[in-house]
Protein backbone atom coordinates (compact mmCIF):
# COMPACT_ATOMS: atom_id res chain seq x y z
CA UNK A 1 0.00 0.00 0.00
CA UNK A 2 0.90 3.47 -0.88
CA UNK A 3 -0.01 6.82 0.93
CA UNK A 4 -0.40 9.53 -1.47
CA UNK A 5 -1.40 11.62 1.38
CA UNK A 6 -3.49 11.37 4.63
CA UNK A 7 -6.82 10.74 2.42
CA UNK A 8 -5.96 8.45 -0.71
CA UNK A 9 -4.44 5.67 -0.39
CA UNK A 10 -3.25 3.64 -3.12
CA UNK A 11 -2.78 -0.53 -3.65
CA UNK A 12 -1.20 -0.37 -6.70
CA UNK A 13 1.62 2.47 -6.72
CA UNK A 14 0.83 3.34 -10.44
CA UNK A 15 -0.72 7.24 -11.39
CA UNK A 16 -1.65 7.42 -14.86
CA UNK A 17 0.26 11.15 -16.82
CA UNK A 18 -2.48 14.50 -17.01
CA UNK A 19 -2.39 14.35 -20.49
CA UNK A 20 -5.37 14.85 -22.68
CA UNK A 21 -4.18 12.08 -24.85
CA UNK A 22 -3.81 9.85 -21.63
CA UNK A 23 -6.06 10.35 -18.91
CA UNK A 24 -9.67 11.02 -19.33
CA UNK A 25 -12.32 9.10 -17.47
CA UNK A 26 -12.12 5.64 -19.71
CA UNK A 27 -7.90 6.09 -18.36
CA UNK A 28 -9.22 6.84 -14.58
CA UNK A 29 -11.75 3.84 -14.04
CA UNK A 30 -9.01 1.73 -15.54
CA UNK A 31 -6.42 2.71 -13.23
CA UNK A 32 -8.49 2.92 -10.11
CA UNK A 33 -10.01 -1.23 -10.74
CA UNK A 34 -6.38 -2.16 -10.59
CA UNK A 35 -5.47 -0.13 -7.02
CA UNK A 36 -4.01 3.19 -9.08
CA UNK A 37 -5.07 6.38 -10.18
CA UNK A 38 -5.76 8.36 -12.97
CA UNK A 39 -5.07 12.06 -13.13
CA UNK A 40 -7.43 14.03 -15.50
CA UNK A 41 -5.82 16.38 -17.69
CA UNK A 42 -6.19 19.94 -17.26
CA UNK A 43 -6.71 21.10 -21.43
CA UNK A 44 -10.12 21.41 -20.70
CA UNK A 45 -13.10 23.54 -19.23
CA UNK A 46 -13.29 23.09 -16.00
CA UNK A 47 -17.32 21.51 -16.19
CA UNK A 48 -15.54 19.06 -18.65
CA UNK A 49 -12.99 17.78 -16.00
CA UNK A 50 -15.57 18.09 -13.64
CA UNK A 51 -18.20 15.63 -15.89
CA UNK A 52 -15.25 13.15 -15.94
CA UNK A 53 -14.65 13.24 -12.54
CA UNK A 54 -18.49 12.30 -12.26
CA UNK A 55 -18.05 9.62 -14.60
CA UNK A 56 -15.18 8.09 -12.74
CA UNK A 57 -17.09 8.47 -8.96
CA UNK A 58 -20.15 6.92 -10.64
CA UNK A 59 -18.79 3.62 -12.07
CA UNK A 60 -18.48 1.88 -9.19
CA UNK A 61 -19.82 2.79 -5.76
CA UNK A 62 -21.07 1.22 -2.32
CA UNK A 63 -23.47 3.85 -1.25
CA UNK A 64 -24.80 5.94 -4.02
CA UNK A 65 -25.30 9.42 -2.30
CA UNK A 66 -26.85 11.28 -5.15
CA UNK A 67 -28.44 8.84 -7.48
CA UNK A 68 -30.21 9.95 -10.63
CA UNK A 69 -34.12 10.43 -9.12
CA UNK A 70 -37.07 11.31 -11.22
CA UNK A 71 -41.10 11.47 -10.32
CA UNK A 72 -44.29 9.53 -11.28
CA UNK A 73 -45.11 12.61 -13.48
CA UNK A 74 -41.73 12.07 -15.86
CA UNK A 75 -42.46 9.65 -18.90
CA UNK A 76 -40.20 6.76 -20.22
CA UNK A 77 -38.71 9.02 -22.27
CA UNK A 78 -36.95 10.26 -19.31
CA UNK A 79 -35.44 7.36 -18.23
CA UNK A 80 -33.97 6.09 -21.43
CA UNK A 81 -32.47 9.97 -21.73
CA UNK A 82 -30.94 8.86 -18.62
CA UNK A 83 -29.72 5.92 -19.36
CA UNK A 84 -27.81 7.32 -23.17
CA UNK A 85 -26.18 10.16 -20.52
CA UNK A 86 -25.34 7.11 -17.93
CA UNK A 87 -25.82 3.45 -19.22
CA UNK A 88 -28.34 2.70 -16.77
CA UNK A 89 -31.97 2.53 -16.70
CA UNK A 90 -32.61 1.64 -12.81
CA UNK A 91 -33.85 4.77 -11.61
CA UNK A 92 -35.84 5.43 -8.06
CA UNK A 93 -38.68 7.33 -8.12
CA UNK A 94 -40.05 10.25 -5.48
CA UNK A 95 -42.85 12.34 -5.08
CA UNK A 96 -40.65 15.55 -5.97
CA UNK A 97 -38.29 13.97 -8.33
CA UNK A 98 -35.29 14.84 -5.77
CA UNK A 99 -33.25 12.65 -3.43
CA UNK A 100 -34.94 13.25 -0.28
CA UNK A 101 -38.27 12.78 -1.65
CA UNK A 102 -40.83 10.32 -0.77
CA UNK A 103 -39.90 7.04 -2.39
CA UNK A 104 -43.02 5.88 -4.47
CA UNK A 105 -41.19 3.15 -6.95
CA UNK A 106 -38.31 1.98 -9.15
CA UNK A 107 -38.09 1.73 -12.79
CA UNK A 108 -35.74 -0.44 -14.34
CA UNK A 109 -35.11 -1.44 -18.32
CA UNK A 110 -37.53 -4.70 -17.22
CA UNK A 111 -40.19 -1.85 -16.81
CA UNK A 112 -39.35 -0.14 -20.23
CA UNK A 113 -37.45 -3.10 -22.10
CA UNK A 114 -40.66 -3.69 -24.27
CA UNK A 115 -42.92 -0.64 -24.66
CA UNK A 116 -43.99 -1.27 -27.92
CA UNK A 117 -46.17 -4.61 -27.17
CA UNK A 118 -47.45 -2.99 -23.76
CA UNK A 119 -50.79 -1.63 -26.24
CA UNK A 120 -52.32 1.56 -26.63
CA UNK A 121 -52.47 2.61 -23.24
CA UNK A 122 -48.90 2.68 -22.56
CA UNK A 123 -46.10 4.55 -24.82
CA UNK A 124 -43.34 6.14 -24.18
CA UNK A 125 -44.86 9.76 -23.15
CA UNK A 126 -46.66 7.51 -20.50
CA UNK A 127 -45.78 8.70 -17.12
CA UNK A 128 -43.78 6.29 -14.90
CA UNK A 129 -46.42 5.74 -12.49
CA UNK A 130 -48.02 3.36 -14.88
CA UNK A 131 -44.85 1.27 -15.52
CA UNK A 132 -42.66 1.46 -12.38
CA UNK A 133 -42.51 -1.17 -9.32
CA UNK A 134 -44.68 0.48 -6.52
CA UNK A 135 -43.26 1.39 -3.17
CA UNK A 136 -45.27 -2.02 -1.29
CA UNK A 137 -43.66 -4.37 -3.60
CA UNK A 138 -40.05 -2.77 -3.39
CA UNK A 139 -37.46 -4.36 -0.84
CA UNK A 140 -35.87 -1.29 1.01
CA UNK A 141 -33.06 -0.97 3.71
CA UNK A 142 -32.82 1.86 6.38
CA UNK A 143 -30.89 4.47 6.30
CA UNK A 144 -27.71 3.81 8.93
CA UNK A 145 -27.56 0.14 7.85
CA UNK A 146 -23.94 -1.23 7.45
CA UNK A 147 -22.51 -1.77 3.56
CA UNK A 148 -22.36 -5.46 4.13
CA UNK A 149 -25.73 -5.70 5.90
CA UNK A 150 -27.30 -4.07 3.35
CA UNK A 151 -25.27 -5.98 0.43
CA UNK A 152 -26.81 -9.21 2.03
CA UNK A 153 -30.44 -7.69 1.94
CA UNK A 154 -29.81 -6.96 -2.02
CA UNK A 155 -27.76 -10.73 -2.82
CA UNK A 156 -31.32 -12.36 -1.06
CA UNK A 157 -33.92 -10.14 -2.87
CA UNK A 158 -32.00 -11.11 -6.11
CA UNK A 159 -32.93 -7.00 -6.98
CA UNK A 160 -30.94 -4.69 -9.28
CA UNK A 161 -31.04 -1.84 -6.98
CA UNK A 162 -31.63 -1.05 -3.34
CA UNK A 163 -33.32 1.35 -2.09
CA UNK A 164 -32.05 3.44 0.87
CA UNK A 165 -34.72 5.14 3.39
CA UNK A 166 -35.32 7.16 6.15
CA UNK A 167 -38.02 6.63 9.28
CA UNK A 168 -39.82 8.87 7.09
CA UNK A 169 -39.65 6.76 3.96
CA UNK A 170 -37.57 9.23 1.88
CA UNK A 171 -34.64 8.22 -0.40
CA UNK A 172 -31.45 8.98 1.13
CA UNK A 173 -29.37 6.65 -1.33
CA UNK A 174 -29.22 3.65 -3.38
CA UNK A 175 -26.99 0.28 -3.93
CA UNK A 176 -26.56 -1.63 -6.87
CA UNK A 177 -25.84 -5.38 -7.52
CA UNK A 178 -23.85 -4.47 -10.29
CA UNK A 179 -21.21 -2.83 -8.02
CA UNK A 180 -21.32 -5.93 -5.60
CA UNK A 181 -20.04 -7.82 -9.05
CA UNK A 182 -17.34 -5.60 -9.69
CA UNK A 183 -16.01 -5.36 -6.10
CA UNK A 184 -15.58 -9.14 -6.64
CA UNK A 185 -13.80 -8.90 -9.81
CA UNK A 186 -11.46 -5.99 -8.93
CA UNK A 187 -10.76 -6.25 -5.09
CA UNK A 188 -7.76 -4.44 -5.29
CA UNK A 189 -9.78 -1.45 -6.48
CA UNK A 190 -8.47 2.38 -5.07
CA UNK A 191 -11.91 3.98 -3.36
CA UNK A 192 -12.51 6.63 -1.56
CA UNK A 193 -14.27 6.98 2.31
CA UNK A 194 -17.51 6.42 0.28
CA UNK A 195 -16.30 3.30 -1.64
CA UNK A 196 -16.80 5.14 -4.99
CA UNK A 197 -13.32 4.94 -7.37
CA UNK A 198 -11.00 7.29 -7.08
CA UNK A 199 -10.28 10.15 -9.90
CA UNK A 200 -8.33 13.64 -9.26
CA UNK A 201 -8.17 16.64 -11.47
CA UNK A 202 -5.04 18.41 -12.34
CA UNK A 203 -6.13 22.10 -11.90
CA UNK A 204 -3.60 24.83 -12.21
CA UNK A 205 -0.61 22.28 -11.91
CA UNK A 206 -2.12 21.21 -8.28
CA UNK A 207 -3.58 18.49 -7.42
CA UNK A 208 -7.21 19.32 -6.30
CA UNK A 209 -8.50 16.83 -3.93
CA UNK A 210 -11.27 18.98 -2.22
CA UNK A 211 -13.21 19.27 -5.04
CA UNK A 212 -12.90 15.77 -5.88
CA UNK A 213 -13.44 14.03 -3.03
CA UNK A 214 -16.07 17.21 -1.63
CA UNK A 215 -18.19 17.34 -4.77
CA UNK A 216 -18.46 13.74 -5.78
Amino acid sequence: THDKDKKLTLNTPLISSPMDTVTESGMAIAMALMGGLGIIHHNCTPEFQADEVRKVKKFEQGFILDPVVLSCKHTIIDVKKVKDIYGFSGVAITDTGELGGKLMGMVTSRDIDFVEDFGQDISEISPLHQVMTPRDKLVTAKHGISLPEANKILQASKKGKLPIVNENDELVGLISRTDLKKNREYPFASKDKNKQLLGIQYTLFTFNYTLVTQTF
